[in-house]
């Protein structure tokens, strides 16, 4: 499979996500420093918000975490097929976990990510500028305290190493002080993360119950 057809069928799956699912923004919580902030990147063509996927997830963090007060941080990129752009979205998250980890000394970060959204999430870990990255386009990487802060990390749909390989992107590397509180979670016929099967799998983690599944993760580990 080419470059070009996997773009068009990662790209396909994600409409096909964002269009049945989309959401808008949600409302932060009301609390200056709330308990839990989820801060979540949302997957190819998705519209600005947490896309469906996200969405799920959060709902079901919130459901399982129903005695803490739970905000939402929606990562701010393009979520495009144009994927260098994707460090816009490694910035905005990485900007957002430390400014949280130094005003709300107290508040559990879960950070996550779907499809292009789990590579942006996985790289925000990462402790080097990842190898064959230029090192004068991407941002540094967090503090390693900034890792006390983050209670879990969620990666649904992560593209494989060989889909990041024909993008010509690194492979995601989960850095060292986050690998033990990280989920990540692939269906077995999802083709971006699985590297074969049907791109219809891709925009199924909301109701396979993965994003239950993740969320049972993330909340026990606040």
């Amino acid at each position: 499979m080419s470059p070009a057809q996997l773009t068009r069928l990662f790209g396909a799956a994600a409409v096909a996500t964002g269009a049945l699912l989309a959401t808008p923004i949600p409302s932060a919580a009301a609390a200056p420093c709330p308990d839990v902030e989820v801060v979540f990147a949302r997957g190819t063509f998705e519209p600005p918000g947490l896309g469906g996927i996200g969405q799920s997830f959060v709902d079901a963090v919130r459901a399982k975490a129903a005695s803490k007060s739970v905000s939402v941080y929606p990562v701010n990129y393009p979520a495009s097929t144009d994927f260098p752009t994707a460090v816009q979205g490694i910035r905005d998250a990485a900007n957002r976990i430390e400014s949280t980890a130094g005003a709300c000394p107290d508040t559990k970060i879960v950070l996550g990510g779907f499809s292009q959204g789990a590579a942006v999430a996985g790289f925000v870990t990462s402790e080097a500028v990842p190898s064959g990255a230029d090192a004068a386009e991407v941002p540094d990487p967090m503090p390693p305290e900034v890792a006390d802060h983050v209670a879990a990390v969620v990666l649904l749909g992560k593209p494989s190493p060989k889909f990041m390989e024909l993008i010509g992107t690194p492979p995601v590397e989960i850095g060292g002080l986050y690998a033990a509180k990280t989920i990540d979670l692939c269906i077995a016929d999802d083709p971006i993360c699985s590297g074969s099967g049907d791109g219809a799998n891709h925009s199924l983690y909301n109701k396979n119950g993965m994003t239950d599944q993740a969320a049972t993760f993330a909340v026990g580990k606040l």
